[in-house]
């Protein structure tokens, strides 16, 4: 890899697709990415996209990032989430004043995320900091990563703090991941290779200059980390996961319709009408999802760059667009699985996987029926009624 600059995510991630590929068996069956294959993401810097150059990252727009994590995911699913996981996250580090955090990464940093933005654990507010206990889970890349983001509901000793409209106070704090627990509960049909497992911190102080709330505003004015985009951008990356599978599945499917016939005919199917059909039927899903999703979070970028006051429209068009990115994702994985037949359903084909991936991929809150809902609503001149709006 020492060829490949890393400034360069998107050839980074082409380059790499090879290893990826001879590393699908290995991923599957451990459950967890390859200890080598994690350094060449990390030496690529493909684990941390979002994070933001006064911190030693790569602060990639999100269309960089989204192309890079495609590539990835067009190799494996698993690979593009974990990558896709990390990076993406990483733009709340956005939150942290940088000083601190290239104390706590280190220069160059070492910096690998898991963890979650759903308050599963508790932060009992002590002096300097927190004391900070809970279980977390679907941690993808846990087993690799150097921070974890926790997210908390805050106390003091007489119990839950509540804001003033009588909610609960949180707060997203980074803890090194040497002070968790890893509990392993990752047996699942698809993504097996995320490792996304649980992990518990048992009363462990975080300072609080490592902890942030998202309703307080950005440490870092890149665009990246401006309030109104920070969702949408992150979820380009899940979208993109989402996609590269798509035309992973695709790439699997051409291969074999040029070498595969099927018990009932010796005609390759290729050469076969129905074949012929799902293919251009697929092919225009996902070209046409991926354009939507192109332009609409390129047009979000560019209203958010240029300080529209408000950007509602353009962040819903993009929110819109990366749900159903996802979903048409799964409905042209599906045409191709089903036109394979009986080809597709042994374990290891590549068609098979991408079909479990895709499936447990679009579970994502940012594949969620709700999403568009909430769009729905910005068009109808409504707010949306949901978070990260």
């Amino acid at each position: 890899m020492a060829d490949i600059p890393v400034h360069d995510p998107v050839k980074a991630a082409a380059a790499l697709a090879p290893k990826i590929r001879e590393a699908r068996d290995e991923l599957d069956s451990a459950r967890r990415l390859p200890k080598p294959l994690v350094e060449e993401l990390d030496k690529a810097g493909l684990l941390r996209l979002g994070l933001p150059r006064s911190m030693g990252g790569l602060e990639s727009d999100p269309l960089t990032s989204f192309h890079a994590i495609e590539e990835l995911s067009r190799a494996d699913g698993s690979v593009g989430w974990c990558a896709m996981l990390s990076s993406g996250t990483a733009v709340l580090t956005g939150w942290l004043k940088a000083d601190v955090a290239r104390s706590m990464f280190g220069q160059p940093p070492e910096f690998r995320l898991a963890g979650s933005i759903r308050p599963e654990g508790r932060a009992l507010n002590v002096d300097g900091g927190y004391r900070v206990s809970g279980r977390w889970d679907y941690a993808s890349g846990v087993d690799h990563a150097s921070w974890l983001l926790c997210t908390c509901n805050v106390e003091d000793n007489n119990g839950p703090l509540l804001t003033a409209e009588g909610t609960p106070v949180t707060r997203v704090l980074f803890a090194p991941a040497q002070a968790a627990t890893i509990i392993d509960t990752w047996d699942v049909m698809g993504m097996r290779g995320t490792g996304s497992n649980d992990f518990v911190l048992d009363d462990v102080f975080i300072p609080d200059e490592h902890t942030f709330s998202l309703l307080d505003p950005p440490q870092e004015k890149g665009t990246v980390y401006h309030p109104r985009f920070v969702f949408a951008g992150l979820w380009t990356q899940t979208v993109a996961n989402s996609l590269g599978m798509a035309r992973g599945a695709m790439d699997a499917y051409l291969q074999l319709a040029e070498q595969a016939s099927s018990t009932m005919s010796s005609t390759l199917l290729r050469d076969r009408a129905p074949t012929q059909s799902a293919v251009g039927e697929a092919e225009a899903i996902i070209s046409g999802a991926r354009a939507y999703v192109l332009d609409a979070v390129g047009r979000a970028w560019r209203a958010v760059c240029d300080g529209c006051e408000d950007p509602s429209w353009e962040i819903a068009q993009a929110r819109l667009a990366i749900t159903h990115g996802m979903r048409e994702s799964v409905r042209a994985v599906d045409i191709l699985f089903h036109a394979a037949g009986t080809n597709a359903i042994h374990r290891g084909h590549p068609l098979e996987r991408f079909f479990r991936d895709i499936h447990v991929a679009v579970q994502h809150v940012a594949g969620l029926p709700s999403n568009i809902e909430a769009g729905g609503r910005v068009m109808l001149g409504l707010p949306p009624g949901g978070p990260g709006w």
